[in-house]
Formats: C-alpha cells, structure tokens, sequence
C-alpha cells in the first residue's frame, strides 16, 4: 500500500498517467465505430454489456441503417433483430431510434455536439456523452466514469464518492484537462487487464503500490 502523506492527488494522477500511458499510448474507447453517429449508437448499446459484444452486432446494424435519418424510419422490431444479443436489446431498439427522431428533428440530422444536447437524447446520461465527446469530436467537457474507474479511483484514494457524478467532479478538479479523454480511457484499460473486480491470477497489479 502507498503511505507516503506528501504524494497530493494531482500528483498521483501524474503518477498513474505516467505509467498506464508507457502500456497504452493511444488509448481511446473499445467500441468500433467510423463516425459520431456509429459512436452514439454503439455507446448507447454497450450500457451493462461488454464492447466486445457491442462490436459483433454493429457492423449490419450500420450497414442497414446508415445515418440517423434511416435509423429513425425504421420500425422497432426491425432494429431490436439487429441487437437481439446484446442486454436489454427491446428497450435499446427503441431508445436508439427515439434518439435518432430527435436527432433528425431539432438537430438537422446531426449528432450534437455539447453535453446538454447530447445527454437530452433518450438512453444517454453524462457517460455516454463523454464518449462521444471525447472520442468522437476531441472536445472536453467532462471525464467518462464507469464501473473500471470507479474501482481504480477508491483503490487509489482519488475520491471518496461512489456516486459517479460526484466522482467525475473529483477527477475534474485533479486531473488536468488535456488528460481529460485519455484518463478515464487509460483506467478502463487498466482495468480490464490489470485490476478487474475478481483479480487475475499472476496478474501482477502495476498501480497497487499507490493505493491507500
């Protein structure tokens, strides 16, 4: 365990980046997409089911329906076919077309870009907008918090919230903000491979000398 009183968090979170940035440097989300519109959807779908699920059902998805302006025509039992291995697909065929009607309505077809818009739309809340944000359009407005940063940040001590909002808050006020699309990226990565919620065996943790 990290004991050392004089480390503040800005310097931790130095500390993190430094290392997780030599494993992955170029971290960016797991979720295959070509646009903003792939991005959303994708997003949308991968809430409480892995990326790697997302990205097997994806592909003739957006072949079918190529903008939103398709997606929001077509009926929902059509979409829900193309989704139907992904978790909750009924109420997500009919969240991303909503979301594309909307789209297409006030937003001339557009994906928005700010997180106001973009958290109005059905079946997306401040995560999913920082996706998209972040990986998408290369603005940022806040930090992706998910269950992979929310385990890392207690381990570390960099906030003691479990409320993700409230963590986000936390990140913001430590992490500069140029770090702040590939921080939350680098955790998940992290994560995944060093640090999942039932430990690897021989994995050798390289962020536990930092926790508290």
């Amino acid at each position: 365990m990290y004991d050392d009183p004089k480390m503040t968090n800005e310097q931790k979170v130095e500390e993190v980046y430094k290392r997780l940035k030599k494993i992955y440097p170029h971290p960016r989300t797991a979720l295959d997409f070509n646009d903003a519109y792939q991005l959303l959807i994708a997003t949308i779908l991968s809430a409480q089911c892995t990326d790697k699920l997302v990205n097997t059902v994806t592909p003739a998805l957006f072949n079918k329906y190529k903008s939103p302006s398709e997606l929001a025509k077509a009926p929902v039992e059509e979409i829900d076919e193309y989704i139907k291995k992904v978790t909750f697909h009924g109420n997500k065929a009919k969240n991303i077309k909503a979301a594309a009607e909307m789209i297409v309505q006030k937003h001339n077809g557009k994906v928005p870009e700010n997180m106001v818009d973009l958290d109005a739309l059905p079946g997306v809340a401040r995560k999913t907008a920082n996706v998209v944000l972040g990986d998408a359009f290369r603005k940022s407005e806040g930090i992706v918090v998910d269950t992979h940063v929310i385990r890392a940040v207690g381990r570390l001590g960099l906030s003691k919230h479990t409320d993700p909002e409230k963590i986000e808050k936390d990140l913001m006020s430590i992490v500069p903000k140029e770090w702040w699309i590939e921080f939350p990226h680098l955790l998940i990565l992290y994560g995944r491979e060093y640090a999942p919620a039932r430990p690897k065996t021989g994995v050798i943790d390289i962020l536990s000398d930092l926790y508290v």
